[in-house]
């Protein structure tokens, strides 16, 4: 398969997870929108995690509550760059491949919640400690940010201990 082909079937698999992750957030939030809205919180692990319905205008920690129209604009710039960035960038990380199509997923999940309800859907609770709700949306955008932050810190690491000490000078 020539590179061209190798490239369209990785974007058009990472379309297919993009979607997928996208229909797996909108059933769950679905799910939480029957069942939990008005029920309080359902424990799940005693003491560890509960799920409880709420409604974020805002982003996380409900940042820019009383923005949502530039919100949901610049999201959707985000993920359109993110798509591009997918296509137009040839020689990218496999930490890249991987993790820019869960944060579009993630931010695509928590668009529609915002275009489709006025608000994003959260029903994650951590119950040791006093955290926001938040979403599986929330989860792959989070995990795969500290992922790619991993890896840079770890690249850094790795370019650093390839220069020479004396900074690049013969003496």
């Amino acid at each position: 398969m020539s590179e061209k082909g190798r490239r369209i079937l990785r974007f058009a698999v990472q379309l297919a997870v993009i979607a997928a992750l996208v229909l797996i957030d909108r059933a769950i939030k679905n799910l939480v929108y029957e069942k939990l809205a008005g029920a309080g919180t359902l424990t799940i692990v005693e003491g560890f995690l509960g799920l409880s319905y709420a409604e974020n205008t805002g982003a996380a920690f409900s940042l820019f509550s009383s923005s949502t129209t530039a919100l949901t604009v610049f999201t959707g710039v985000l993920i359109l760059a993110g798509l591009i960035g997918l296509i137009a960038v040839k020689n990218k990380p496999l930490v890249y491949d991987i993790c820019i199509p869960l944060i579009i997923a993630g931010g695509a999940g928590n668009q529609l919640d915002r275009l489709t309800r006025g608000c994003v859907i959260d029903y994650i609770k951590t119950l040791f400690i006093d955290f926001p709700i938040f979403n599986f949306a929330d989860c792959l955008i989070t995990c795969s940010c500290f992922a790619i932050i991993i890896y840079l810190i770890i690249d850094i690491v790795r370019d650093a201990k390839k220069k020479p000490e004396n900074g690049g000078t013969d003496d």
